[in-house]
């Protein structure tokens, strides 16, 4: 097994000399153009090592409730034989970094995941994690004492919550049939998801990359109004909604970002947050020429507030 903290924190290194990224557009790798092919397993020798980067599945790694939802989907390869091999970045960000594996058996099958890496202690964390916590508390007091002094085991602490609190969501939201990707473990602050985009390794674009025609504009809203009234439903805001957390998959709505999810019931500022997703994404969607869609994007704040039983 290969020593991946240190290669990519000279990764995060390099890059944070180069650039710096704002809170609304994370930058994601440049999808290329036209059909990609990814390397055959075949062509590792998992028996004499594995090549440098790759590493040995670490299905094995985490225990039952780090893992998804059962029964597992049949595309998930949970042979202890299989190795991940890391294809590229997909993501930066502030937070995390989202990276394209490829986890498979040599001469056998083999599926995509998104690993998504939270950063440690070392490097910035969220710029407004603080609301988003309120709420959030955990059993042992010495932890609560040193993510309210954001000490460096708080903030060790806190990257912990945040992978932590995203696998939870995930793994609720898929269970309870909402549109996300199914989640399938995590082991400390690494959370492997299910690839969403095609089997060539080429990502399905964000809300905010698309120009859809109106009649698929109508269709995703009606979409994103179902699934988020399913969140308030389940007492839950997305927390940081945006067209740019969201995929579009074949047509198919996806959403995605979900370490800030808000538990709108124990979070005081919970209506507020509600608020603030279905006005951003509702601006977006209105932006693009939505018309004459039930509910108009304007209700749409009112209509969760109501299915959180937040009106009373």
């Amino acid at each position: 097994m290969h020593d991946f903290s240190s290669r990519h924190g000279e990764f995060r290194s390099r890059r944070r000399r180069k650039q710096r990224f704002d809170d609304d557009e994370p930058t994601m790798a440049k999808r290329v153009r036209g059909h990609r092919t990814l390397p055959s397993i075949e062509v590792f020798d998992a028996t004499d090592g594995l090549p440098e980067g790759d590493r040995w599945s670490t299905w094995d790694q985490s225990i039952p409730t780090q893992r998804g939802p059962r029964p597992h989907p049949d595309w998930l390869v949970t042979e202890l034989a299989a190795v991940d091999t890391e294809l590229g970045i997909l993501k930066t960000g502030k937070e995390a970094d989202v990276f394209l594996i490829r986890r498979g058996v040599p001469e056998g099958r083999s599926c995509l995941l998104a690993a998504k890496r939270y950063r440690d202690a070392g490097h910035r964390m969220f710029h407004r994690d603080s609301g988003y916590l309120e709420g959030r508390r955990v059993r042992e007091s010495r932890v609560n004492r040193a993510v309210a002094s954001r000490s460096t085991f708080g903030r060790q602490a806190i990257a912990g919550q945040w992978a932590q609190a995203e696998f939870t969501a995930l793994t609720r939201l898929y269970a309870a049939g909402v549109p996300v990707p199914y989640p399938a473990q995590i082991l400390d602050t690494e959370l492997l998801l299910e690839f969403i985009g095609s089997a060539d390794g080429t990502a399905a674009p964000r809300l905010a990359e698309t120009r859809p025609g109106p009649a698929e504009l109508a269709a995703l809203w009606d979409q994103l109004v179902q699934a988020l009234v399913a969140l308030a439903r389940d007492g839950l805001a997305h927390g940081d909604l945006s067209a740019y957390n969201l995929l579009v998959h074949d047509g198919r709505l996806v959403l995605i970002d979900l370490p800030q999810v808000v538990d709108v019931i124990a979070n005081p500022r919970g209506a507020f947050y509600l608020t603030r997703d279905a006005e951003n994404i509702g601006r977006w969607f209105a932006a693009h020429g939505l018309s004459g869609a039930d509910p108009e994007p304007a209700d749409l704040a009112g209509l969760l507030i109501r299915e959180a039983m937040l009106d009373a």
